[in-house]
């Protein structure tokens, strides 16, 4: 049975699977075709309810929110995996370096990884946005980067305890380096650790772009964003609660769906829980066990 088969068995998988292709299908979408322009402003269509040609209502400028949602999903699927894979490409590497070298340089990693984990993501990302200028880019390499170091500082000690199998063992014993040994038999077997910190790196960039793009250092103005849209539509959500609901709705959709979704790829990729066994319970940082 595939992974995509056990997938498709757990419940909560299938419904965060169907979000997240429903986000990217809408991102695709708007490539080519929004029921309005997102950037059309009318102003005799300002504040209306949802209609038939609005069917979420419009904003203060007379812009359909509908297709600033659509438009803005383009930022949520480029942060979502462009963040997701530099926290990734990071967190292999420091995981790595942190494991298999030898000691001096282990040390310095750990002390690396400590330090740079002192640091909020967002305030980094703020800092480095201030100096370059809002855009996308620098959102997806900064919060790539700051939760690429949790991924290390989670995923060495996993990488360290399956270090001191004997199959690994035995792999040094008959002379295969440690890139062999780290791509035959190291990663295959910690790849569910990496698959759910990275669904919730991803969860984490999209929340982050949005928290950044409301308070002004996100992706530009004219780039449509849920979080822009968010901190557009709040000064009047004692007048228009409803415009509020859906970017705020999104953005929940979103970073929950991703969150569920990594669970349940953990289920079912792990090979111990796919054989119908049961591991261990251990703690991870920042959870209760």
């Amino acid at each position: 049975m595939s992974w995509l088969t056990r997938l498709l068995r757990i419940p909560v998988g299938r419904v965060a699977l169907a979000v997240v292709a429903l986000i990217g299908l809408t991102a695709l979408v708007s490539l080519v075709w929004t029921p309005f322009s997102p950037r059309r402003a009318d102003a005799y269509a300002a504040w209306l309810g949802p209609s038939w040609p609005h069917l979420l209502g419009t904003d203060g400028t007379g812009r359909d929110i509908l297709s600033l949602l659509m438009a803005g999903s383009q930022i949520t699927v480029v942060v979502a995996l462009g963040a997701g894979l530099v926290a990734t490409a990071v967190g292999v590497l420091l995981a790595s370096l942190g494991a298999l070298t030898a000691r001096p340089v282990r040390e310095a990693v750990a002390v690396l990884v400590d330090i740079l984990i002192a640091f909020p993501v967002l305030l980094i990302a703020m800092m480095i946005s201030a100096v370059w200028g809002g855009s996308l880019w620098v959102v997806v390499w900064s919060v790539g980067i700051g939760y690429g170091v949790n991924i290390a500082r989670v995923a060495r000690g996993e990488l360290r305890r399956v270090g001191r199998a004997d199959f690994v063992l035995a792999a040094r014993a008959s002379g295969l380096s440690r890139g062999q040994i780290l791509s035959r038999h190291l990663l295959p077997n910690v790849a569910p650790v990496f698959i759910v910190q990275l669904s919730w790196s991803m969860a984490a960039a999209v929340l982050a772009e949005a928290g950044l793009s409301y308070l002004g250092f996100g992706a530009p103005v004219t780039q449509p964003s849920w979080g822009l849209l968010l901190s557009e539509l709040q000064d009047y959500i004692a007048i228009h609660p409803l415009s509020v609901l859906w970017p705020g709705l999104a953005i929940t959709a979103a970073v929950f769906s991703l969150n569920l979704l990594g669970d349940a790829l953990r289920e079912a990729t792990d090979p111990v829980l796919a054989r119908g066994g049961r591991r261990p319970q251990t703690h991870t940082p920042g959870v209760v066990a």
